[in-house]
């Protein structure tokens, strides 16, 4: 389900006893693995005598980060009783553990993602005809909040950030024109979040999951991935079942506000995550891709073709 990372497993064992001790299914636990890919949170595969599970164990960077751990739980369960994504077991608030089942199959990279767009569509479509979720995700909403925390704590802002401000405004007002409505997403399709078990592909990691715009998830899935315009294209095509060219700058301006919004997150990740991650590195990359984007002729074309029908 995700790759392992090489962990002391007596070390494990000793510092989430207490914790795994909580939950009922997990006393027969034989072993304890650390995962690697989290970066707002710790995922353990647990061997028991009965089956495997993954607890996913809350860092201490929800808050600031917008996270909802309740809003998790509930989108989690709406996404595994949907055979959409894994099957939620059990939850404690109160701990910041939620444990679900373990899927079998290959983890994806990015190129797996390019290799793989008419199935990640099904998949997709599969997740936004499900039961709304908890909460509304907008990546103005949140980006304004991350850039708000950003200055009220001082916290690192990338030189020039605030001066795209008129092109946020330009592409708020285009999206508004053709909008069609939420449906529920995941909002955060890393590759790595893609789960091929050979018939399917799961979608997992729910933290950032709300009711958006489907072409907000299908632009982030092709921005995460860093593949070409063609393979946006491609995508679109697939979901809607036919070129789409309004849809196609839609997700491209999504994607852009997604790589902005995102710059900001790890700016906040960089001054409070104890993980051992450089965020002002993985964030920078995003930033220097929207800044490139914003001032693309490619972006004056989007604007006009999003709101062209």
């Amino acid at each position: 389900m995700y790759p392992e990372r090489v962990s002391d497993a007596s070390a494990l064992e000793r510092e989430f006893a207490q914790l795994f001790n909580k939950v009922e299914r997990l006393h027969s636990r034989t072993s304890i693995t650390e995962l690697s890919g989290g970066l707002t949170n710790r995922n353990f595969l647990i061997q028991t005598v009965e089956d495997k599970y993954v607890a996913r164990v809350s860092s201490n960077s929800s808050s600031l980060l917008s996270i909802d751990r309740g809003s998790e739980y509930i989108n989690s369960t709406i996404a595994g009783n949907g055979k959409v994504g894994a099957e939620v077991l059990d939850y404690l608030p109160g701990e910041g553990l939620l444990l679900i089942s373990y899927i079998k199959g290959k983890t994806y990279g990015a190129d797996d993602v390019g290799a793989n767009l008419g199935r990640i569509a099904k998949s997709l479509r599969g997740l936004h005809a499900l039961d709304a979720f908890d909460h509304e995700f907008n990546m103005f909403t949140t980006q304004r909040n991350y850039q708000s925390i950003v200055k009220e704590q001082g916290f690192r802002l990338p030189d020039g950030y605030v001066d795209f401000a008129p092109q946020v405004a330009d592409i708020k007002a285009a999206m508004a024109v053709l909008f069609e409505g939420l449906v529920p997403c995941n909002n955060d399709l890393l590759p790595g979040n893609f789960i091929d078990d050979g018939e399917k592909i799961w979608l997992i990691d729910y933290e950032y999951a709300g009711n958006n715009d489907a072409c907000f998830e299908i632009g982030n899935v092709w921005a995460e991935a860093f593949l070409p315009l063609d393979a946006l294209e491609e995508l679109v095509s697939a979901y809607y079942g036919g070129h789409r060219p309004e849809k196609v700058a839609r997700a491209w301006l999504w994607a852009l506000m997604a790589k902005y919004g995102w710059t900001l997150w790890a700016s906040i990740q960089n001054s409070i995550s104890d993980l051992d991650f450089d965020f002002w590195e993985w964030g920078m990359s995003k930033y220097d891709l929207a800044r490139s984007e914003f001032t693309s002729d490619y972006f004056t074309q989007a604007l006009v073709h999003v709101t062209e029908k």
